[in-house]
């Protein structure tokens, strides 16, 4: 088939390792003819370009600035999203005949070009749903429902419904998204096809490495339990109680913490951790992806968060990675996410609520007994390696065409 994949990531080669460039990589590697919109801002001053390689191409879309710039610049650049990307398919892959459409959320935003090509080439399109917008910027009181400011509100709720209107197939991450979905959109969704169509990776070969001499590299200690949070340090994580968790455990000789990432939270823990010198927490602003597997091998428990205002039930692909690492997990988030309930189930970690520090606390002492954490370890992997595999997605969107 020709598959055209459309997303706002920046990527330039499907050797780069993430949940997108893992799944198109997969349909390359079953023959199918794979076609990639990966904008660039326009403050890199890149021109438009194609990067053609063996079975697949690339589109390099040159877009407006979404990130790291004001406000106004990003809403009228996210605005012209869809007509930038309707442009580029008409002008660089006129001669394609597409049969299938991928598509993520985030954004809400590529309606048009994603109709553009349904009606074009009678294509079938496939939404993958890693993002419920705007209910959960609604859920941390970024926007409101309420008075002028519902404006905002309704028009990103139309542009999300319509969204919905023109995915002939929706791939939710977990089944408590098919759920919040199906209950909220009762009239929207009739006669599609909403399933599970999780986050999901191609594992690396487990890394082989001396975890003393890593540590000492960054200067942690090797004779503690130490858990690793990588990713964004933004409204969504609820950098608070992260600070309440690390706060409660400052004396606790038996455990490290280390945070990897950035966002705009970032400061704020970065201001905490300065003021209050603690001993046994290291931040570290962004590594580079192999940088970071390497470190995160050499820890012992991954730790994701999630703010507990939430009620979309988020699943933070970050995760993967832990596991990829054979880590049990240590999630604190809202009630309205099932991940709690599959770590607990698939016995490869631990869950607690994101406002209750004493549960937090009582699940890190539990982690500080290595015997559990090997085992709860080797059952991370070996979940993953049975449920969260690019070829599981793969199979998943395939078999509405077999």
């Amino acid at each position: 088939m020709n598959v055209l994949f459309l997303t706002l990531l920046d990527f330039s080669d499907l050797k780069e390792k993430g949940i997108y460039t893992d799944l198109m990589k997969e349909f390359v590697d079953n023959n199918h003819n794979v076609y990639i919109i990966s904008p660039i801002e326009k403050r890199k001053n890149v021109a438009t370009k194609i990067i053609k390689k063996d079975n697949y191409q690339i589109l390099k879309l040159q877009i407006g600035n979404v990130q790291k710039t004001n406000m106004v610049e990003k809403g009228i650049s996210t605005l012209l999203l869809e007509n930038e990307f309707v442009k580029g398919i008409k002008q660089y892959f006129s001669k394609v005949k597409f049969d299938l459409v991928i598509y993520s959320t985030p954004p809400i935003t590529l309606r048009k070009a994603v109709d553009f090509v349904k009606r074009r080439d009678n294509a079938v399109s496939y939404l993958l749903l890693k993002d419920i917008f705007p209910q959960n910027a609604v859920d941390l009181g970024i926007i409101t429902k309420k008075g002028f400011k519902k404006l905002i509100y309704s028009y990103f709720r139309y542009k999300e419904i319509n969204l919905y209107k023109i995915s002939d197939y929706i791939g939710c991450m977990s089944q408590a998204n098919v759920e919040f979905i199906t209950k909220n959109n009762k009239n929207i969704i009739e006669n599609k096809v909403i399933e599970i169509c999780p986050n999901t990776i191609t594992p690396s070969p487990p890394i082989k490495n001396d975890k003393n001499r890593i540590r000492k590299k960054y200067e942690i200690p090797t004779n503690k339990t130490v858990f690793i949070y990588g990713g964004n340090l933004g409204k969504p994580q609820g950098i608070d109680f992260l600070i309440d968790c690390i706060n409660a455990n400052k004396n606790n000789e038996k455990v490290y913490f280390v945070i990897v990432g950035s966002g705009t939270e970032y400061q704020k823990l970065r201001d905490f951790l300065n003021i209050n010198k603690l001993t046994n927490v290291k931040l570290i602003s962004q590594l580079p992806k192999t940088e970071y597997e390497l470190l995160a091998s050499s820890c012992d428990v991954g730790l994701i968060f999630l703010d507990y205002r939430f009620s979309i039930p988020n699943f933070p692909s970050r995760i993967l990675s832990y596991m990829q690492a054979s880590m049990p997990i240590l999630a604190a988030t809202d009630t309205s996410t099932d991940m709690g309930k599959i770590i607990e189930e698939g016995n490869f970690g631990f869950w607690c609520c994101s406002k209750d520090v004493n549960s937090f606390t009582e699940k890190i002492e539990l982690l500080c007994d290595k015997e559990l954490v090997t085992s709860m370890g080797i059952n991370s992997r070996l979940f993953l390696e049975k449920n969260y595999t690019s070829k599981h997605s793969y199979e998943i969107i395939m078999k509405h065409f077999n």
